[in-house]
């Protein structure tokens, strides 16, 4: 075994600017960057577990808002380090760019590749303590935002190896502290499912919640859990092989879906912008998909090729691959660059693919089945768009006669309202300032985007009359310039068919016009569901939180509460002060994580596979406030 000691770590200097620009290292101070901080130390425990060290992570979110990250692996080298005179702890924990993953001796691998995790979560945090389990001892040590508080002390015995991280992150730098516990879930189960056999185990004492991970099925297993709630066209296909020290685990199968999941990991890094490795796989499975296709007599040499969105459409797929030199696009490592990354992945896939293509004709030809499938559906939504196209020229590209225009052109002063139903879609057309504020009302549930392909959604009146105001555009025909308005803002009531409207539209901008989404143009209204009267005053609170603590603050004073059932409740002048009125409104610019929770949501409630749809209903109603029957 090669040895692992204070020799082994390399340092590269400067940590200062971490607290003064946090975002550069951990993406954001709000939420994404607060669980950031939990994955850099986790991240860390699975190095361990890579390099043949660790077989069991456990991680606690403690009542107080800080977390435990405790594993076996060896344990960090606490001796003294030969060049920096300090011990190789307090050199890893204060120093940015310092640690075993710089020295390919101590780590082949490595998802903390650039040796800033634990002194970044340290400079971010309010405190920090880390347990040393290792030759025979435990040994402690604590720092409070970025500095070492105590000297290293020996404080027992162990008969065992590994190291136990407890920090807290420091308000003074995160807008949130709350962590999100399914947000965590989701990412220790993925970790679990990349690392067959090894065991996570995950605890929120807030909720008193407990997951214990460990799938020996590996990378089929997850394609598995990704295909839930989608009806499966075979068993999931799972190839691996190594080639020039890049080795690569791909798993994948086809579903009925129309849209594809592809999941794609560098060092068990959720690379979620893909890269290299991913544009590997999709060039490969394209090329041979036609060259089988061909082989096979199902599509002609004339006939048009397969495209890669035809080869793509509802396809569940992981790719994960170990390299030993990864070049990522900043630290949050959301792309891989590697072009020798690019080769490796396509030789490895081909060479698999092709044996397994060989071995399985009855497999291969349900998937061209699916694909030619997909191919008919692109070119009929072609003649839908078309058709549109034309009918636009002809209609001069008339806006729907639902919607009331506001008077501006200027896209970042003006925003469009899709309303749900003609009668709150009449009260904000009078509520509204018609200068900048557009109101498009939609008349009940929009067309099921899950069990629709774009030429179905096409043919839609409602989604036509949403495309046509917005301007534009879907799908391949998206252009981001012939934009109307700088926010389109979906508003409606806060009950259980309002979310449901919320949820269709926020998939059909995830689906279909995405960019929409990324550029920051999509916003939620968040109507008031309380208007409290107390003498001539109305106070206008917005969950049962805010009542009980307004109650609370009048010691008894009597108060006459309305309780909104819908938008439609309220007048014009009310509507307009509470959720209208850019100075007083509130509004939640919808991130794409909100709106892949939507479409995830919609799969699951829309989707053919009842037993998964039944386990979500039973595990989601108690949290129903709302429900309208």
């Amino acid at each position: 075994m090669e040895r692992y000691d204070a020799s082994s770590i390399k340092v590269l200097k400067g940590l200062e600017a971490v607290r003064k620009r946090p975002g550069m290292y951990i993406g954001s101070t709000g939420k994404r960057g607060l669980h950031h901080l939990v994955y850099e130390i986790v991240d860390n425990s699975i190095d361990e577990a890579m390099a043949g060290f660790c077989n069991k992570i456990r991680i606690v979110i403690r009542r107080d808002g800080s977390v435990l990250v405790e594993d076996d692996g060896r344990g960090i080298p606490v001796d003294i380090h030969p060049d920096e005179k300090k011990s190789a702890l307090e050199i890893v924990m204060t120093t940015l760019h310092a640690g075993g993953k710089f020295s390919h001796d101590s780590y082949k691998v490595s998802g903390g590749l650039h040796g800033v995790g634990l002194s970044v979560v340290n400079a971010l945090s309010e405190w920090i303590e880390i347990y040393v389990h290792r030759d025979g001892k435990v040994y402690h040590q604590r720092y409070e935002r970025g500095k070492a508080v105590t000297p290293l002390r020996t404080v027992g015995e162990s008969h065992r190896t590994g190291t136990v991280t407890i920090f807290k992150p420091d308000p003074e730098i995160f807008t949130t502290l709350e962590f999100d516990f399914a947000v965590l879930d989701m990412r220790f189960r993925e970790l679990a499912y990349l690392n067959s056999g090894l065991g996570i185990e995950f605890s929120d004492e807030r909720l008193g919640e407990k997951r214990i991970y460990r799938f020996d099925g590996g990378i089929g297993e997850f394609v598995k859990h990704l295909s839930k709630g989608k009806k499966v066209l075979h068993d999931p296909i799972v190839l691996e092989g190594e080639w020039e020290g890049t080795r690569a685990t791909i798993g994948f199968a086809y579903t009925k879906d129309y849209e594809s999941l592809i999941k794609s990991y560098v060092n068990n890094i959720n690379t979620i912008e893909g890269g290299t490795h991913e544009t590997a796989f999709k060039s490969v499975l394209t090329r041979l998909v036609n060259d089988f296709a061909r082989k096979l007599n199902m599509i002609k040499e004339k006939d048009l090729s397969l495209q890669g969105s035809d080869v793509r459409e509802g396809l569940v797929a992981v790719i994960s691959v170990l390299v030993k030199e990864p070049q990522f696009e900043g630290q949050t490592k959301a792309k891989l660059g590697n072009e020798e990354v690019y080769e490796a992945v396509s030789k490895i896939f081909r060479e698999r693919l092709s044996e397994y293509f060989e071995r399985n004709e009855k497999i291969v030809r349900v998937i061209i089945e699916r694909v030619i499938s997909a191919a008919r559906a692109r070119i009929a939504a072609k003649r839908a768009r078309d058709l549109v196209r034309r009918k636009n020229a002809l209609e001069s590209t008339t806006l729907p006669g639902k919607l009331a225009d506001c008077i501006s052109n200027d896209l970042a002063s003006s925003e469009l309202f899709i309303v749900e139903g003609d009668s709150a879609g009449g009260s904000a057309k009078q509520a509204r300032d018609r200068n900048f504020q557009a109101v498009l009302p939609l008349r009940g549930k929009i067309l099921n985007v899950e069990k629709s392909g774009l030429d179905k959604l096409l043919k839609n009146e409602q989604i036509g009359d949403i495309l046509v105001a917005i301007g534009t555009g879907i799908g391949e025909d998206f252009d981001l310039s012939k934009l109307r308005y700088g926010k389109i803002i979906i508003m409606t009531d806060a009950d259980v068919d309002g979310a449901h409207i919320r949820t269709l539209l926020l998939t059909l901008f995830y689906r279909y016009m995405r960019p929409l989404i990324e550029m920051g143009y999509i916003y939620s209204a968040v109507p008031p569901l309380y208007a409290v009267r107390l003498g001539k005053e109305i106070h206008y609170l917005y969950s049962d939180e805010e009542l009980e603590a307004f109650r609370e603050q009048l010691n008894g004073q009597k108060i006459e509460v309305q309780r909104y059932k819908g938008l439609g409740e309220m007048n014009p002048s009310q509507l307009w002060e509470t959720t209208m009125n850019p100075a007083s409104r509130k509004l939640i610019r919808i991130s794409v994580e909100d709106a892949e929770e939507a479409d995830l949501v919609l799969s699951v409630l829309m989707g053919e596979n009842v037993d998964e749809r039944r386990t979500f209903i039973v595990q989601n109603a108690l949290k129903v406030s709302d429900l309208d029957i």
